[in-house]
């Protein structure tokens, strides 16, 4: 049995006895969780430190070069649902497999890339996987991507956890600022797109978590009624994020009583987290309100909000959200946000 610093953490998370583990390493493992953490059949993927004989590793060492150990994911799974091939493919899309000294701006050991298998059946899987990759894809460079056995791993300190979640902010920027994001839209933008109908949760798990309201709303672009919504009306100080997947969307910092009956915003909390459409239904022309990252239907954008604020008025449903009050925010993952409340 592997030493591990936290072996059962599972049961914590309801996460069940017979749930199987895959293990990658793709560099900063910031940006590692959230491809996996958005997947159907995916229970959670959590950031450990993997490799070398140590009895313990924290990221002091690992970052300071005093330890062989790579940043790497553990993801827990139903392999009913996804399978390992297919975590592998998300795997390959979010990475340079040709660099052999880490990834893009992060150097060293402990962020290159490797595929952990824990049977001959994964590492068969991975092998053939990386085969394929090679004959079908034209790089540059031979690809470098190690496929080596699973060895001892211990969990990275706790702020490293669901960092996309914590620090969205700060991981948008890194993601940006390291050139990992251009790279995967310059080279993997096809493969992506050939992938993406597997990568949306599934119509039954999510009618299974969501209201029919919700549903209808987020998925098949319906409006809730004025006046008659949550939190049209609601004044408590927090943030609104995604009901799908709780990508923080707007601030009760820059909400207003806009008499329409329906939550007004006068811009959102982070405009990387939206994407704007043009929407031309019911006869007239909108500019429709999505979530950049569940690819939600919010709502709509209009031109007639506070004038102090730019005049723009995002008219948002109740049921596309979710409220974190203030005093919540630490506890549910969003502590990056407590600040905004305190200035």
């Amino acid at each position: 049995m592997l030493f591990t610093k936290e072996n059962q953490d599972s049961t914590q998370k309801n996460i069940p006895d017979n749930a199987s583990q895959a293990y990658f390493a793709w560099g900063c493992f910031w940006c590692m969780e959230w491809i996996f953490e958005s997947q159907d059949g995916v229970y959670e993927a959590t950031s450990w430190y993997m490799g070398w004989d140590a009895s313990d590793a924290e990221y002091t060492q690992v970052a300071s070069w005093k330890t062989e150990h790579r940043e790497i994911v553990r993801i827990s799974y139903d392999p009913d649902i996804i399978d390992y091939a297919t975590l592998i493919e998300f795997f390959w899309t979010q990475i340079d497999p040709t660099d052999p000294e880490g990834q893009f701006a992060d150097k060293w050991f402990q962020y290159t890339t490797a595929i952990y298998y824990a049977n001959p059946e994964e590492k068969e899987i991975a092998e053939k996987s990386k085969q394929a990759l090679e004959a079908s894809w034209k790089f540059e460079k031979p690809i470098v991507t190690k496929i080596v056995p699973v060895s001892e791993f211990f969990k990275a300190e706790e702020y490293h956890q669901d960092y996309y979640k914590k620090a969205s902010t700060r991981y948008n920027l890194y993601k940006h600022g390291s050139g990992r994001a251009g790279y995967i839209e310059k080279n993997w933008k096809q493969r992506i797109e050939e992938l993406e109908s597997q990568w949306k949760e599934s119509e039954a798990s999510l009618r299974a978590r969501l209201t029919p309201l919700q549903y209808e709303v987020t998925q098949n672009d319906a409006t809730e009624r004025a006046f008659q919504n949550k939190y049209w009306d609601n004044k408590d100080e927090g943030i609104y994020v995604d009901i799908v997947d709780g990508t923080p969307l707007f601030s009760s910092l820059d909400k207003f009583d806009s008499g329409t009956g329906w939550p007004s915003f006068s811009k959102p909390i982070d405009a990387d987290h939206v994407s704007e459409h043009v929407d031309t239904k019911l006869f007239m022309t909108r500019t429709e309100v999505r979530s950049e990252n569940a690819d939600s239907h919010l709502g709509h954008v209009f031109p007639d909000g506070p004038k102090e604020a730019g005049w723009e008025r995002y008219c948002i449903n109740s049921a596309a959200l979710d409220f974190i009050p203030v005093e919540e925010l630490e506890e549910r993952g969003y502590g990056e946000y407590v600040k905004l409340f305190e200035e």
